[in-house]
C-alpha cells in the first residue's frame, strides 16, 4: 500500500489513527473556519512562543530592555515569516485557471481545505497571520512586563 518511491512511509507512529486525529484537529486542517481565522489563531501561537527565546537567549538578556527586544524580534520575524508565507502563496496557487494533477502522498497528514487553496483566501490567511502574530508578541510582552505584579498576588 505504501510507496517508497513517494518519499514519505507510513508507519504506525505517523499514520495511525490517533496521529490523524490529533493531526485534523490543528488550526491548518480543522473544517470549517475561514482563512482568516486560520492565519490569526495560527499567528497567536507563533507570535506568543516567538518572544521567549528571545528574552532569554538573546544577547540582551541580562539587561532592563531584555523583554523589549524580545518583543521587537519577534514581531520582526513575524513580518518576515509572513513575506515568506506571501511569497509560497503567490508561488503556489496561481489566479489563472490552470489545473494540473497534484501528486498523491501517503494517508499520514490530512489534506488541507479546498477554501484555503486559492490566491485570494491565501492573502487572507497570511494577513491573519501577520495581525494574529504581532498580536501575540504584545500579549506575551505585556504578560512578561506583569511577571512583578502576579508575584505580588500570591502569598
Amino acid at each position: 500500500m505504501s510507496n517508497p518511491q513517494v518519499g514519505n512511509l507510513a508507519t504506525p507512529i505517523n499514520s495511525s489513527d490517533f496521529s490523524l486525529q490529533f493531526l485534523s484537529n490543528l488550526p491548518i486542517y480543522r473544517r470549517g473556519l475561514s482563512p482568516l481565522s486560520r492565519g490569526l489563531e495560527i499567528g497567536m501561537a507563533h507570535g506568543y512562543f516567538l518572544i521567549g527565546p528571545f528574552v532569554k537567549l538573546g544577547p540582551l538578556r541580562d539587561t532592563e530592555v531584555a523583554n523589549l527586544a524580545g518583543l521587537v524580534a519577534a514581531s520582526l520575524l513575524v513580518i518576515i515569516l509572513t513575506v515568506c508565507l506571501s511569497l509560497y502563496g503567490s508561488v503556489t496557487y496561481k489566479k489563472e485557471l490552470q489545473t494540473f494533477p497534484r501528486p498523491s502522498f501517503t494517508a499520514t497528514v490530512p489534506q488541507v481545505p479546498e477554501s484555503l487553496q486559492n490566491v485570494d483566501a491565501w492573502s487572507q490567511f497570511t494577513g491573519g497571520f501577520l495581525v494574529g502574530g504581532i498580536g501575540g508578541t504584545i500579549f506575551a510582552y505585556f504578560l512578561l512586563n506583569s511577571l512583578s505584579i502576579f508575584a505580588s498576588l500570591s502569598l
